[in-house]
């Protein structure tokens, strides 16, 4: 049965739990694309993030490819989060507290990566169980060692694995998926609904696909004041 935007702006208001991507959703920036700028090689990683975005390569084949041109240290990673920390997009911060206020829980999946994910989680009082992300290995001298590539979120259609995985272990009925790119749309189905999020950048095929395409978080609070 195909939904509509009134069902899913309904699943929304009832959801058990909401799921955000990050970069370019939660955040106004593309976290590898920050660190590929910090240790200056930002325009050969750019172009890789944006065929990743497009669908055109696998997703972890982009991730391997970029980190292996990024090969930051954990040093510059460390430093790359207090010199540049990432710029939550507006209304976020109010739409979270929203949202823990209702008692739906809030989840942050994403391709980035955990150490900058945590950060943005700790600002928005989101549990740090509740972070999906991407695990950057360092070798004790602190050089880059790669990436755990066992992670879900590792996968092309790993959003959709996490979301298969917090129905199982929390017996979540309603989970709605939120974010700006091909990933996130792709987690719907198992996410019982998929909010489409322009805010920071349209991805085309993205907002075509999207029953629900919003350009603020003003929009899905206001539709939460309509219970």
């Amino acid at each position: 049965m195909m939904a509509t935007l009134s069902q899913t702006k309904e699943l929304f208001r009832r959801a058990d739990a909401v799921c955000f991507d990050v970069d370019s959703t939660v955040i106004r920036e593309e976290g590898i694309d920050e660190l590929a700028k910090f240790c200056g090689v930002g325009d050969a990683v750019t172009e890789m993030t944006r065929k990743a975005m497009g669908g055109s390569m696998t997703f972890k084949k982009a991730l391997n490819e970029r980190l292996s041109i990024i090969r930051c240290s954990r040093e510059q990673v460390n430093k790359l989060i207090t010199d540049h920390p990432p710029q939550l997009t507006p209304g976020i911060r109010e739409l979270v507290d929203r949202l823990h206020q209702r008692n739906i829980k809030v989840f942050l999946i994403s391709g980035g990566f955990s150490c900058i994910v945590e950060h943005v989680a700790t600002q928005l009082d989101i549990p740090l169980p509740h972070v999906y992300a991407n695990r950057l290995k360092f070798y004790f001298n602190g050089e880059y060692a790669g990436f755990d590539e066992s992670q879900p979120t590792a996968e092309t259609g790993g959003k959709g694995k996490v979301i298969n995985m917090l129905k199982e272990q929390h017996g979540f009925k309603n989970v709605v998926m939120i974010g700006d790119g091909a990933t996130d749309l792709e987690a719907f189905p198992p996410a019982s609904a998929f909010i489409g999020f322009g805010g920071n950048v349209v991805r085309q095929q993205v907002k075509e696909k999207s029953l629900w395409y919003v350009t603020s978080f003003g929009e899905l609070l206001k539709e939460l004041e309509n219970i």
